[in-house]
């Protein structure tokens, strides 16, 4: 019988057991969880404080019932203190503090990631929150309960930031967000930036860019957050939202070799540098699809088909990562924003030569009631008509997110952007137009194009 062991229970860890169960039921899988709560979603937590999804429990993927029901030992509460690869053994420390020692035969490591501290004096003080797992969002709960703190200070203007604006928002707090940048959201064009920096001040969410915060105080009440230049700011909590990183402290001891950003190095079947250990998830590089090295890319969506591919093969199967794009989407109150592919300066720094046209279009016929208009910033090849990437701003329910998965679709065949008019979408009025906005935008890019190679 092949013994499995995975330490970590979040999506790469919980995929890579099940799937290891369903090819070989005769596997003998554990999974080491250091906290009690096993296959959550993480991501769905801004929307537990919202006050959208109402009752923590339902965050769960899968209950750890129906986790057990599948003939996975689960050990809650235990964290992993040691690999020995030469011994193929992993020291364990369970919830009393006894330590256990399990031998594998596989091990998958999927430890994730932990948030980013930065270097603030007083970040420890009380008041001042992180929101990576479900005992951070307790802790937070539990202030927003029993404090009813009127004003949220959020230093970081991520994904993370930014849904907790819009939920704290909601919870009735003002909220003001603090990024060390010019721009909010970076992960697209300055301009669709400046968009959602005008949605969050549209709600009385006060965006200030430019800002290292530097000092949090505590009067035992109140937290003052002093930050450069000349930025000070009283209010009921902060809470830390500026990105995270991998935790890989276990993978290094154990002689695992590490890459970019710290994260684990691994081949596209998540074979890390020492025989019989896997790796998935946060804690890994990326292979991307249009980039020649490996990447970070921490995203539910990629930890999930990592984990499915340790899963498999640690139960002697060969199966490679197809890769990612780094599609993404974000609601923030009434905006939903997406990209996929890589951003003119990315593509710029890979050696393409990339042009990016912006469009606006109508989501669905403009006489059928509730139109609204996207924008759209399609970056292709100059030289050869290769789609690189895109972007798409409007309103949440323009089914963006749909839209977005085109491009990436488009992205991972490989086609140019002319192709992207042959493609058969789905078309009646109140979803659509016969040409989509995707269409739409393509074409406005091969005119582009077309008319920059003729001024040449």
């Amino acid at each position: 019988m092949t013994h499995l062991v995975i330490i970590g229970g979040s999506d790469a860890g919980i995929s890579a057991a099940l799937r290891a169960k369903e090819l070989d039921p005769s596997v003998d899988v554990t999974v080491v969880v250091a906290d009690a709560f096993p296959n959550y979603s993480v991501c769905g937590l801004p929307f537990l404080f919202s006050g959208e999804v109402k009752d923590w429990r339902q965050l769960a993927h899968r209950t750890v019932e129906e986790l057990t029901a599948t003939d996975i030992r689960l050990l809650l509460e235990h964290t992993a203190q040691q690999i020995n690869p030469s011994q193929r053994t992993v020291q364990i420390l369970d919830s009393t503090g006894q330590s256990h020692l399990f031998h594998y035969d596989r091990l998958i490591i999927a430890t994730g990631a932990t948030p980013i501290r930065p270097k603030i004096e007083g970040i420890d003080a009380p008041g001042v929150y992180y929101l990576r797992s479900m005992a951070d969002s307790f802790a937070l709960e539990h202030h927003l309960t029993h404090r009813k703190p009127l004003s949220a200070v959020i230093v970081g203007g991520g994904y993370i930031g930014l849904e907790m604006a819009d939920a704290l928002t909601l919870r009735g707090l003002a909220v003001m967000v603090l990024d060390r940048s010019e721009n909010i959201l970076k992960t697209v064009d300055s301009p669709l930036s400046w968009i959602v920096s005008a949605e969050l001040q549209r709600h009385r969410v006060e965006v200030v860019p430019n800002v290292s915060v530097e000092k949090i105080i505590s009067d035992g009440k109140n937290l003052t957050v002093f930050g450069s230049p000349n930025f000070q700011e009283l209010t009921s909590l902060v809470l830390i939202a500026t990105g995270i990183q991998p935790e890989t402290t276990l993978a290094h001891t154990a002689g695992i070799k590490t890459g970019k950003h710290g994260a684990i190095q691994v081949n596209r079947r998540m074979e890390t540098n020492i025989p019989g250990i896997y790796a998935a998830g946060d804690c890994v590089e990326t292979y991307h699809r249009l980039l020649p090295q490996p990447t970070y890319l921490p995203l539910g969506t990629i930890a999930h088909k990592q984990g499915r591919i340790a899963g498999a093969n640690a139960v002697g199967y060969e199966q490679e990562f197809a890769g990612s794009l780094g599609t993404q989407v974000l609601k923030v109150f009434d905006l939903a924003i997406a990209r996929t592919g890589l951003l003119e300066p990315e593509a710029l720094d890979t050696g393409y030569q990339p042009l990016t046209i912006e469009t606006e279009a109508w989501d669905h016929k403009a006489y059928y009631p509730g139109a609204h208009k996207l924008r759209i910033r399609v970056t292709g090849d100059q030289r050869d008509g290769r789609l690189l990437g895109a972007q798409i701003i409007g309103h949440y329910q323009a089914e963006v997110a749909k839209r977005i998965d085109i491009f990436a679709t488009a992205l991972f065949h490989e086609m140019t952007i002319a192709q992207l008019s042959d493609l058969n979408l789905s078309y009646t009025p109140p979803f659509g137009s016969p040409w989509d906005v995707v269409q739409v935008a393509a074409q406005a890019w091969e005119q582009s194009r077309s008319e920059r190679t003729h001024d040449l």
